[in-house]
């Protein structure tokens, strides 16, 4: 798919990453195009699966969600029923943000934020370990964040 992205195109996203509240006329102006060529572009990026959507970046602090942490989790089983019931449960998980399926010696990577430890707990106790067919599991806590971005590394991206 990357392939039929142009320069002009990759300045629009990597300018929409960025500034995803800026009108298409200032974005016109940064990309060097016309309003109407540059929404015409826009849209169909957005047609073509490239622009998946548009939200805003909450502080999770902010929020009451001070506690985030990494969960490893390995699975018993790994016929497709098992997987999809695990799956299945991941998705209903509201506490759970992002579930990565891994290689390694542990199945999946679950992004987690709650208020605080009792929340944790409470995720974990009622949840995870209850979830079918888990057999381990290693939280890692995040003590501070050093860089945390959804912007993805258009600069090394061909066009």
């Amino acid at each position: 798919m990357h392939s039929t992205l142009d320069r002009t195109d990759l300045r629009i996203l990597a300018t929409l990453q960025s500034s995803g509240r800026m009108s298409n006329a200032d974005l016109a102006a940064e990309v060097n195009l016309s309003p109407s060529a540059c929404l015409r572009r826009v849209q169909k990026l957005e047609a073509d699966g490239v622009i998946g959507g548009y939200g805003a970046r909450l502080e999770p602090r902010a929020v009451g969600l001070g506690l985030q942490a990494f969960v490893r989790v390995q699975l018993s089983r790994h016929e497709s029923p098992a997987i999809d019931a695990f799956t299945e449960s991941v998705a209903g998980w509201e506490e759970v943000v992002a579930c990565y399926a891994l290689t390694g010696d542990m199945d999946y990577l679950l992004q987690v934020y709650v208020a605080d430890l009792d929340g944790f707990s409470q995720f974990l106790l009622d949840r995870l370990l209850n979830a079918s067919g888990v057999a381990d599991v290693n939280t890692s806590f995040v003590l501070r964040t050093v860089k945390a971005s959804t912007a993805l590394p258009l600069g090394n991206v061909s066009s």
